[in-house]
Protein backbone atom coordinates (compact mmCIF):
# COMPACT_ATOMS: atom_id res chain seq x y z
CA UNK A 1 0.00 0.00 0.00
CA UNK A 2 1.61 3.66 -0.86
CA UNK A 3 2.63 5.52 1.61
CA UNK A 4 0.00 8.78 1.92
CA UNK A 5 1.45 11.87 0.75
CA UNK A 6 -0.56 14.35 -0.70
CA UNK A 7 -0.74 18.61 0.08
CA UNK A 8 -3.24 19.13 2.41
CA UNK A 9 -4.06 22.52 2.00
CA UNK A 10 -5.45 24.40 -1.11
CA UNK A 11 -7.11 23.38 -4.11
CA UNK A 12 -5.39 20.08 -4.46
CA UNK A 13 -5.94 18.40 -1.04
CA UNK A 14 -7.91 15.45 -1.46
CA UNK A 15 -11.82 16.38 -0.20
CA UNK A 16 -13.24 14.17 2.74
CA UNK A 17 -15.25 11.26 1.43
CA UNK A 18 -19.02 10.47 2.34
CA UNK A 19 -18.20 7.63 2.74
CA UNK A 20 -15.55 4.96 2.17
CA UNK A 21 -15.54 1.17 1.33
CA UNK A 22 -13.45 -1.88 0.77
CA UNK A 23 -14.70 -3.82 -2.45
CA UNK A 24 -13.20 -7.21 -3.36
CA UNK A 25 -12.02 -7.77 -6.65
CA UNK A 26 -12.36 -11.26 -8.36
CA UNK A 27 -9.17 -12.36 -7.39
CA UNK A 28 -9.90 -11.36 -3.37
CA UNK A 29 -7.49 -7.73 -4.15
CA UNK A 30 -8.71 -5.56 -1.87
CA UNK A 31 -9.83 -2.00 -3.43
CA UNK A 32 -10.12 1.68 -1.67
CA UNK A 33 -13.11 3.35 -2.56
CA UNK A 34 -14.35 6.60 -2.16
CA UNK A 35 -17.93 7.64 -2.21
CA UNK A 36 -18.23 11.93 -2.59
CA UNK A 37 -21.66 14.09 -2.89
CA UNK A 38 -25.38 12.90 -2.42
CA UNK A 39 -26.40 9.55 -3.04
CA UNK A 40 -29.34 10.15 -5.28
CA UNK A 41 -27.42 12.32 -7.70
CA UNK A 42 -25.89 11.51 -10.93
CA UNK A 43 -23.35 9.05 -11.20
CA UNK A 44 -19.59 9.92 -12.24
CA UNK A 45 -16.51 7.10 -11.98
CA UNK A 46 -13.10 8.08 -11.85
CA UNK A 47 -10.15 5.78 -12.56
CA UNK A 48 -6.60 6.99 -11.74
CA UNK A 49 -3.36 6.46 -13.63
CA UNK A 50 -0.01 4.50 -13.25
CA UNK A 51 1.64 5.81 -9.84
CA UNK A 52 -0.80 8.15 -8.59
CA UNK A 53 -4.21 7.66 -6.22
CA UNK A 54 -7.89 9.21 -5.53
CA UNK A 55 -5.59 12.45 -4.49
CA UNK A 56 -5.02 13.08 -8.59
CA UNK A 57 -8.80 13.80 -8.65
CA UNK A 58 -8.95 16.32 -5.82
CA UNK A 59 -10.03 19.57 -8.25
CA UNK A 60 -12.76 17.17 -9.93
CA UNK A 61 -14.15 15.85 -7.10
CA UNK A 62 -14.21 19.29 -5.18
CA UNK A 63 -16.31 20.73 -7.84
CA UNK A 64 -18.72 17.73 -9.48
CA UNK A 65 -19.35 16.38 -6.11
CA UNK A 66 -22.12 19.13 -4.95
CA UNK A 67 -25.14 17.82 -7.65
CA UNK A 68 -22.89 14.64 -8.50
CA UNK A 69 -21.88 11.29 -7.02
CA UNK A 70 -18.37 10.94 -7.71
CA UNK A 71 -16.50 7.13 -7.15
CA UNK A 72 -13.50 7.63 -6.78
CA UNK A 73 -11.28 4.08 -5.96
CA UNK A 74 -7.08 3.29 -5.60
CA UNK A 75 -6.11 1.14 -8.74
CA UNK A 76 -4.43 -1.98 -6.81
CA UNK A 77 -0.91 -1.33 -4.98
CA UNK A 78 -1.55 2.10 -5.19
CA UNK A 79 -3.55 4.57 -2.89
CA UNK A 80 -4.71 3.14 -0.08
CA UNK A 81 -5.38 -0.05 -2.03
CA UNK A 82 -2.84 -3.13 -1.15
CA UNK A 83 -0.53 -4.42 -3.75
CA UNK A 84 -1.23 -7.60 -5.59
CA UNK A 85 0.86 -10.27 -7.20
CA UNK A 86 -1.12 -9.83 -10.21
CA UNK A 87 -0.40 -6.91 -12.49
CA UNK A 88 -2.38 -7.09 -15.72
CA UNK A 89 -4.75 -5.32 -17.95
CA UNK A 90 -7.63 -8.39 -16.99
CA UNK A 91 -7.30 -7.26 -13.22
CA UNK A 92 -7.78 -3.88 -14.12
CA UNK A 93 -11.23 -4.81 -15.82
CA UNK A 94 -11.92 -7.06 -12.84
CA UNK A 95 -11.44 -4.13 -10.48
CA UNK A 96 -13.28 -1.57 -12.49
CA UNK A 97 -16.43 -4.01 -12.78
CA UNK A 98 -16.07 -4.80 -8.71
CA UNK A 99 -16.07 -1.23 -8.15
CA UNK A 100 -18.91 -1.02 -10.48
CA UNK A 101 -21.01 -3.65 -8.82
CA UNK A 102 -20.10 -2.46 -5.55
CA UNK A 103 -21.49 1.36 -5.87
CA UNK A 104 -24.15 1.74 -8.68
CA UNK A 105 -27.66 0.09 -8.51
CA UNK A 106 -28.56 -2.87 -11.16
CA UNK A 107 -28.51 -0.74 -14.79
CA UNK A 108 -27.98 2.27 -12.92
CA UNK A 109 -25.55 4.44 -15.68
CA UNK A 110 -22.75 6.39 -14.75
CA UNK A 111 -20.13 8.64 -17.17
CA UNK A 112 -16.83 6.81 -16.33
CA UNK A 113 -13.72 8.46 -16.67
CA UNK A 114 -10.00 7.47 -17.00
CA UNK A 115 -6.70 9.29 -16.73
CA UNK A 116 -3.66 7.53 -18.17
CA UNK A 117 -3.73 3.94 -16.97
CA UNK A 118 -7.13 4.38 -15.61
CA UNK A 119 -8.11 5.10 -19.27
CA UNK A 120 -6.62 1.96 -20.18
CA UNK A 121 -8.78 0.28 -17.57
CA UNK A 122 -11.76 1.36 -19.65
CA UNK A 123 -10.58 -0.16 -22.55
CA UNK A 124 -9.39 -3.20 -20.89
CA UNK A 125 -13.00 -3.74 -19.44
CA UNK A 126 -14.95 -2.81 -22.96
CA UNK A 127 -16.43 -5.75 -23.23
CA UNK A 128 -17.35 -7.09 -19.92
CA UNK A 129 -20.86 -7.10 -18.84
CA UNK A 130 -20.62 -4.25 -16.43
CA UNK A 131 -18.97 -2.17 -18.33
CA UNK A 132 -22.12 -2.23 -20.64
CA UNK A 133 -24.19 -2.41 -18.03
CA UNK A 134 -23.36 0.46 -16.49
CA UNK A 135 -21.32 2.91 -18.84
CA UNK A 136 -23.29 5.52 -19.93
CA UNK A 137 -20.40 7.66 -21.71
CA UNK A 138 -16.70 7.90 -21.32
CA UNK A 139 -13.97 10.49 -21.07
CA UNK A 140 -10.22 9.20 -21.63
CA UNK A 141 -7.50 11.99 -20.29
CA UNK A 142 -4.06 11.23 -21.55
CA UNK A 143 -3.72 7.51 -22.46
CA UNK A 144 -3.16 5.03 -25.14
CA UNK A 145 -3.57 1.62 -26.59
CA UNK A 146 -0.65 0.42 -27.25
CA UNK A 147 3.06 1.23 -28.37
CA UNK A 148 3.70 3.48 -25.15
CA UNK A 149 7.19 2.90 -25.02
CA UNK A 150 7.84 3.19 -28.38
CA UNK A 151 5.82 6.29 -28.81
CA UNK A 152 6.90 8.28 -25.50
CA UNK A 153 9.32 11.19 -25.66
CA UNK A 154 10.10 11.54 -22.26
CA UNK A 155 13.79 10.62 -23.21
CA UNK A 156 14.87 13.54 -25.69
CA UNK A 157 16.23 11.60 -28.82
CA UNK A 158 14.91 11.05 -32.42
CA UNK A 159 12.45 8.01 -32.21
CA UNK A 160 13.89 4.57 -32.85
CA UNK A 161 15.41 1.54 -31.21
CA UNK A 162 17.59 3.27 -29.10
CA UNK A 163 15.13 5.84 -27.72
CA UNK A 164 12.98 2.97 -26.96
CA UNK A 165 15.59 1.34 -25.37
CA UNK A 166 16.41 4.09 -23.04
CA UNK A 167 12.70 5.00 -22.07
CA UNK A 168 11.96 1.33 -21.43
CA UNK A 169 15.04 1.40 -18.79
CA UNK A 170 13.84 4.67 -17.42
CA UNK A 171 10.18 4.51 -16.70
CA UNK A 172 10.69 0.62 -15.68
CA UNK A 173 13.64 1.75 -13.30
CA UNK A 174 13.42 -0.20 -9.82
CA UNK A 175 15.12 3.12 -7.95
CA UNK A 176 13.59 4.25 -5.28
CA UNK A 177 12.12 8.37 -6.06
CA UNK A 178 12.68 9.10 -2.53
CA UNK A 179 11.60 12.82 -1.36
CA UNK A 180 10.23 15.43 -2.58
CA UNK A 181 13.17 17.56 -3.36
CA UNK A 182 13.88 20.73 -5.93
CA UNK A 183 15.38 18.63 -8.13
CA UNK A 184 12.83 15.84 -7.98
CA UNK A 185 10.10 18.39 -8.87
CA UNK A 186 11.97 19.48 -11.95
CA UNK A 187 12.35 16.06 -13.31
CA UNK A 188 8.67 15.11 -12.64
CA UNK A 189 7.73 18.43 -14.35
CA UNK A 190 9.93 17.69 -17.15
CA UNK A 191 8.81 13.94 -17.43
CA UNK A 192 5.12 14.30 -16.98
CA UNK A 193 3.31 18.10 -17.11
CA UNK A 194 3.48 21.06 -19.36
CA UNK A 195 6.37 24.06 -19.14
CA UNK A 196 3.38 26.41 -17.64
CA UNK A 197 2.52 24.40 -14.83
CA UNK A 198 2.29 26.09 -11.59
CA UNK A 199 4.37 25.59 -8.41
CA UNK A 200 1.33 24.00 -6.51
CA UNK A 201 0.58 21.55 -9.77
CA UNK A 202 3.78 19.69 -9.73
CA UNK A 203 4.10 19.86 -5.66
CA UNK A 204 0.82 18.04 -5.77
CA UNK A 205 1.50 15.56 -8.60
CA UNK A 206 5.33 15.05 -6.77
CA UNK A 207 3.54 13.99 -3.79
CA UNK A 208 1.33 11.51 -5.04
CA UNK A 209 3.73 10.18 -7.65
CA UNK A 210 6.33 10.11 -5.08
CA UNK A 211 4.10 8.07 -2.58
CA UNK A 212 3.57 5.09 -4.94
CA UNK A 213 5.79 2.07 -3.61
CA UNK A 214 8.89 1.23 -6.11
CA UNK A 215 7.91 -2.42 -6.61
CA UNK A 216 4.18 -1.16 -7.20
CA UNK A 217 5.54 1.54 -10.30
CA UNK A 218 7.90 -1.25 -11.73
CA UNK A 219 5.48 -3.85 -11.56
CA UNK A 220 3.01 -2.10 -13.79
CA UNK A 221 5.80 -0.24 -15.88
CA UNK A 222 6.10 -3.93 -17.23
CA UNK A 223 2.42 -4.09 -17.96
CA UNK A 224 2.57 -0.90 -19.78
CA UNK A 225 5.24 -1.68 -22.11
CA UNK A 226 3.49 -4.62 -23.19
CA UNK A 227 0.17 -2.98 -23.54
CA UNK A 228 -1.99 -4.12 -26.82
CA UNK A 229 -6.08 -2.71 -25.96
CA UNK A 230 -6.34 -1.56 -29.70
CA UNK A 231 -9.08 -4.18 -29.47
CA UNK A 232 -10.43 -2.48 -26.36
CA UNK A 233 -10.80 0.88 -28.00
CA UNK A 234 -12.93 -0.61 -30.73
CA UNK A 235 -14.85 -2.53 -27.96
CA UNK A 236 -15.61 0.89 -26.37
CA UNK A 237 -19.07 1.44 -27.69
CA UNK A 238 -20.53 4.19 -25.29
CA UNK A 239 -20.29 8.08 -26.62
CA UNK A 240 -16.37 9.00 -25.98
CA UNK A 241 -14.74 12.46 -25.21
CA UNK A 242 -10.91 12.47 -25.22
CA UNK A 243 -8.38 14.78 -24.01
CA UNK A 244 -4.70 15.13 -24.18
CA UNK A 245 -1.81 17.61 -23.64
CA UNK A 246 -0.13 18.61 -26.61
CA UNK A 247 3.07 18.61 -24.59
CA UNK A 248 2.41 15.04 -23.40
CA UNK A 249 5.44 13.22 -23.24
CA UNK A 250 4.56 10.36 -21.88
CA UNK A 251 1.45 9.60 -24.13
CA UNK A 252 1.96 12.26 -27.03
CA UNK A 253 -0.58 13.35 -29.29
CA UNK A 254 -0.59 10.24 -31.32
CA UNK A 255 -2.05 8.14 -28.96
CA UNK A 256 -5.51 10.67 -28.69
CA UNK A 257 -5.29 10.97 -32.83
CA UNK A 258 -5.36 7.05 -33.01
CA UNK A 259 -7.65 6.86 -30.72
CA UNK A 260 -10.08 9.04 -31.84
CA UNK A 261 -9.37 7.14 -35.45
CA UNK A 262 -10.51 3.76 -33.93
CA UNK A 263 -13.65 4.57 -31.21
CA UNK A 264 -16.90 3.53 -32.46
CA UNK A 265 -18.27 6.46 -31.10
CA UNK A 266 -15.70 9.45 -30.74
CA UNK A 267 -18.05 12.34 -29.21
CA UNK A 268 -14.93 15.13 -29.40
CA UNK A 269 -11.51 15.69 -28.74
CA UNK A 270 -9.74 18.73 -27.04
CA UNK A 271 -6.17 19.14 -27.29
CA UNK A 272 -4.88 21.28 -24.50
CA UNK A 273 -1.80 23.24 -26.22
CA UNK A 274 1.36 23.44 -24.42
CA UNK A 275 0.21 20.46 -21.55
CA UNK A 276 1.50 17.64 -20.39
CA UNK A 277 0.53 14.44 -19.89
CA UNK A 278 -1.53 15.39 -15.64
CA UNK A 279 -4.26 17.24 -17.63
CA UNK A 280 -7.05 16.62 -15.04
CA UNK A 281 -4.60 18.81 -12.71
CA UNK A 282 -2.82 21.08 -15.24
CA UNK A 283 -6.31 21.76 -16.49
CA UNK A 284 -9.30 21.08 -14.10
CA UNK A 285 -12.09 23.11 -15.06
CA UNK A 286 -11.33 22.55 -18.38
CA UNK A 287 -11.71 18.25 -17.95
CA UNK A 288 -14.20 19.17 -15.31
CA UNK A 289 -16.30 20.55 -18.25
CA UNK A 290 -15.94 17.70 -20.18
CA UNK A 291 -17.25 15.33 -17.19
CA UNK A 292 -19.93 17.98 -17.09
CA UNK A 293 -21.56 17.44 -20.66
CA UNK A 294 -21.17 13.83 -21.05
CA UNK A 295 -23.70 13.79 -17.73
CA UNK A 296 -25.72 16.28 -19.00
CA UNK A 297 -26.21 14.23 -22.68
CA UNK A 298 -25.75 10.90 -21.73
CA UNK A 299 -26.97 10.24 -18.25
CA UNK A 300 -29.69 12.14 -17.69
CA UNK A 301 -31.03 11.15 -21.60
CA UNK A 302 -30.40 7.56 -20.23
CA UNK A 303 -32.52 8.55 -16.87
CA UNK A 304 -35.20 10.24 -19.07
CA UNK A 305 -35.21 7.19 -21.15
CA UNK A 306 -35.62 5.08 -18.11
CA UNK A 307 -38.60 7.15 -16.64
CA UNK A 308 -40.23 6.96 -20.03
CA UNK A 309 -39.99 3.44 -20.66
CA UNK A 310 -41.44 2.67 -16.71
CA UNK A 311 -44.37 5.16 -17.29
CA UNK A 312 -45.03 3.18 -20.49
CA UNK A 313 -44.80 -0.22 -18.59
CA UNK A 314 -47.48 0.99 -16.28
CA UNK A 315 -49.84 2.06 -18.77
CA UNK A 316 -49.60 -0.91 -20.93
CA UNK A 317 -50.54 -2.54 -17.26
CA UNK A 318 -53.40 -0.76 -16.08
CA UNK A 319 -54.93 -0.74 -19.87
CA UNK A 320 -54.37 -4.85 -19.73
Amino acid sequence: MSRLMHVAHGAYAPPAPARELTVVSADGARLHVEVHGPENAPPVVLAHGWTCSTAFWAAQIRDLAADHRVIAYDQRGHGRSPASATCSTEALADDLEAVLAATLAPGEKAVLVGHSMGGMTLMAASTRARFREHAAAALLCSTGSSRLVAEARVVPLRAGRLRTRITKSVLGSRAPLGPVTPLARRILKYATMGPGSSPGMVEACARIVHACPRKVRHAWSVVLEMLDLDHGVRELKVPTAVVVGTADRLTPVVHARALVAALPQCVGVTELPGLGHMTPVEAPELVTSRIRELVTTYTHAARTEEAAAAAQAVEIKEGA
